[in-house]
């Protein structure tokens, strides 16, 4: 069957799936087949099938919407199949007119593609995708362990063990003997008082007397489970970190071997090497960013991946972080510039980021505390967080290094620009400004 194209349309093989979660609905041109709508299971052989048919249809792009998790196995099965494959928005769906009701999903989806209304929305590379899998896998883990934490915490309290009031970290190293061996059957306060490391500040008669309660065999049982599943998520957590390990390695051209499981004790050498891995996979140092640290900057790379290409700029990028002011304008008047609520990783880690630099001396900590005196500080945070995510964008787009200017360059540089307006503003009510003890 011949194919013409219509010059209205964009793409003019576009096919348009309706996710399910037991099977999927296609959808493509009707020059293309005599049955231009079928339906496909969800297991993957079906998913085979559905890429035979699209590539017999002659189609060249799909359009899918983001159901669920529903969508992954189609795309991902489609992308290998050399089809290029747009996970679109629903609201981008839902927003257009004109829709009939006897037009089904898959249709609809398949027409507004044909004629290029719809946005493909970002996704990392492959490789990207399975590291952001691993990360996204060890933070749910750290959530968990911490919830454990808290349990173990409401136990000792029912005891009256008033550990958290003598000792900052219940999971550090005095706490953690103090718990375990609780567990292991100890009761005597003063036994468990010698696990005192010498930089507590609390004496060891104060941790007795924390130590002193009423050991109730039911929160004892808990207790005991909870560090049992502390200990458990402890050891998914090493294989995680080793997983992630691996595939930094993989990613990074050094010639240090940051593969291995650092030694005891070397915490800080493991810190420079995965710095380094970070630095190598991403052709550019962001931890020299101040507020951004390895867990921000790894967070930021495993989202993202190196790749920024997918972004027209650095306001797109800046507007898809949803970080730029969503201006609402109505008669020539502002209405609203707040904002977008977005639960994007990555602008949680800029925000949690610029919050960091409240007590920095540096560039970036006098920026944020000028416009605290401006704005309230939530306001402060987002526009600090913006600026942030402007220096990853051109970090790893150009390969630009960060240097700092340091905290009293800024203010120099902002004395010099307010006199610079206070001049200009003089000079157009005809005055001239001079510094005191000049020369009239």
């Amino acid at each position: 069957m011949a194919m013409r194209k219509r010059e209205d349309e964009v793409f003019p093989n576009a096919a348009g799936i309706d996710v399910g979660a037991s099977s999927h609905w296609v959808a493509v041109p009707g020059h293309c087949t005599d049955a231009p709508v079928r339906e496909f299971g969800a297991m993957t052989d079906d998913l085979q099938a559905m890429a035979e048919w699209l590539l017999a249809c002659g189609v060249d792009v799909v359009a899918l919407e983001s159901t669920g998790v529903y969508w992954i196995p189609v795309y991902e099965l489609l992308e290998s199949r050399g089809l290029k494959v747009w996970l679109v928005d629903a609201r981008q769906v839902k927003y257009v007119p004109g829709r009939k009701s006897d037009v089904a999903d898959c249709q609809w989806l398949q027409k507004l593609m044909s004629h290029g209304l719809l946005r493909a929305a970002f996704r990392p590379a492959a490789d990207v995708c399975v590291l952001r899998a691993v990360a996204r896998s060890r933070e749910v883990l750290l959530t968990e362990q911490a919830s454990w934490v808290q349990r173990m915490q409401k136990a000792l309290v029912q005891m009256n063990i008033q550990l958290t009031e003598v000792i900052s970290d219940v999971m550090g190293q005095t706490g953690q003997a103090i718990i375990r061996d609780i567990v292991a059957g100890q009761r005597d306060p003063a036994v468990l008082a010698r696990h005192r490391h010498r930089r507590i500040k609390a004496s060891e008669q104060d941790i007795v007397r924390a130590l002193t309660g009423h050991w109730r065999e039911e929160h004892l049982f808990v207790l005991g489970q909870a560090l049992g599943m502390y200990d458990d998520i402890a050891r998914h957590l090493h294989k995680c970190d080793a997983k992630l390990q691996s595939l930094l390695a993989e990613r990074s051209a050094s010639s240090v071997d940051v593969g291995k499981t650092p030694r005891a004790g070397s915490k800080a050498r493991a810190q420079f090497d995965l710095r380094q891995q970070l630095a190598n996979w991403a052709g550019c140092d962001l931890t020299r960013i101040n507020g951004l640290g390895l867990d921000s900057v790894m967070k930021i790379l495993s989202e993202l991946g190196t790749d920024l290409s997918r972004f027209a700029n650095v306001k797109h990028f800046c507007s898809w972080l949803g970080l730029c002011p969503a201006t609402k304008i109505s008669g020539g008047k502002v209405i609203s510039a707040r904002t977008k609520r977005s639960a994007n990783r990555v602008r949680q880690a800029l925000k949690m980021a610029a919050m960091s630099l409240s007590h920095s001396d540096s560039a970036l900590g006098a920026f944020y505390r000028k416009l605290c005196t401006r704005m309230d500080k939530p306001r402060a945070n987002t526009a600090t967080a913006h600026k942030l995510a402007r220096l990853v964008y051109f970090m790893l787009t150009r390969g630009e290094a960060f240097v700092d200017e340091g905290q009293q360059r800024y203010e120099q540089q902002q004395r010099e620009r307010s006199i610079a307006a206070l001049k200009r503003r003089a000079a157009t009510l005809g005055f001239q400004i001079n510094p005191i003890g000049a020369a009239a």
